[in-house]
């Protein structure tokens, strides 16, 4: 039995692959255009197809040229000001390319499906730490574009009988400790990497976007899940559906939530340097405060997340930037 993992040259995506490696699973086939991610992010041995998951004749070749049973789905993209910008690109990438590909996965007989979701399905949510029992009330075009494959998945589920996992992830973090993996995208906008730059000066400084939220520092508040944790829930999610699991829809996080400002605070004193912090105006789309109710996806596949320290997601993070500097130096 072998897994697509569709944008498995990006941040998550990679973490996904080592995940499984790690596990003792032989048969990894990545799938990804290379827009964002990079070949080198792919482990040795392990097979990468170049194209675009919305090219059904592609995957479903690749499919059934590797006998996949399974599709792990990261192909997406995840700008929330940028999907207030350009909300047709996002209804494309994230959702008529989710419904090719699904229909390819379909038509190959793909058994079990992990579809990476978002936080922002919730909106702004009146509960928090937010259960997954609440009624997705998406405020952007990014959330809206990921709610609506939500419901194509479960369409397509009852339909043609496949099982599936859906997990909404907060906001991810952090890097492989081992120092194989992470964000490598040089204008990713994830607040601990343009943190990290900033604080060893690759960046001119961090941009706080909205210090008036009704918030005990006035800074939006994220709950920021390390990306290796992440992983280990996909990993899981697939024993899951493969043990003849139900399908389900789950929160990724850990529970607890830290303000912007806080996290610039925890940069400068792991990193020990200074780097300027810009007030700035609230941008469209972004929600005050939004923390996972993890409690689901504990109970159900029995993770137990091994890296909540937002210290060592920062080390992480920083480890990574050097890697990254001394590779673009070779």
């Amino acid at each position: 039995m072998a897994v697509l993992v569709t944008g498995g040259a990006g941040y998550i995506g990679s973490h996904m692959v080592l995940a499984l490696l790690d596990a003792g699973h032989d048969e990894v086939v990545v799938l990804d255009d290379l827009s964002t991610g990079y070949d080198w992010a792919v482990p040795e041995g392990v097979r990468l197809v170049v194209g675009d998951v919305a090219d059904q004749e592609l995957v479903a070749a690749t499919i059934r040229a590797h006998g996949i049973d399974a599709l792990a789905h990261f192909a997406a993209r995840i700008v929330v000001p940028d999907s207030v910008a350009d909300p047709l690109g996002y209804y494309l990438a994230n959702t008529v390319k989710t419904r090719a590909l699904v229909a390819a996965a379909v038509e190959a007989g793909v058994r079990h499906v992990i579809f990476s979701s978002t936080a922002a399905v919730y909106g702004e949510p009146a509960t928090v730490p937010v259960p997954e029992t609440l009624e997705p009330r998406p405020i952007n075009p990014y959330g809206r574009s990921k709610l609506m494959s939500e419901w194509m998945i479960a369409d397509a589920a009852a339909a043609h009988g496949f099982g599936y996992v859906i997990l909404r992830y907060f906001n991810v973090a952090g890097a492989d400790p081992g120092g194989r993996a992470g964000q490598s995208t040089p204008d990713a906008t994830h607040l601990i990497k343009v943190a990290t730059q900033a604080a060893l000066g690759r960046r001119g400084g961090l941009d706080v976007y909205g210090t008036d939220y009704p918030t005990p520092d006035g800074s939006c508040l994220r709950d920021y899940i390390q990306v290796s944790d992440l992983a280990e829930a996909h990993r899981l999610a697939l024993a899951h559906l493969r043990g003849g699991g139900e399908s389900l829809t789950l929160n990724c996080g850990y529970g607890r939530g830290y303000s912007v400002l806080e996290v610039a605070e925890v940069v400068r004193r792991v990193s020990g340097r200074d780097f300027p912090v810009r007030l700035c105006p609230r941008r469209a789309g972004d929600p005050a405060r939004i923390v996972a109710g993890a409690e689901r996806i504990r109970a159900t596949l029995g993770w137990r997340p091994v890296h909540d320290d937002l210290d060592a997601i920062v080390s992480q993070a920083l480890a990574w930037e050097d890697a990254l500097a001394r590779r673009n130096r070779i």
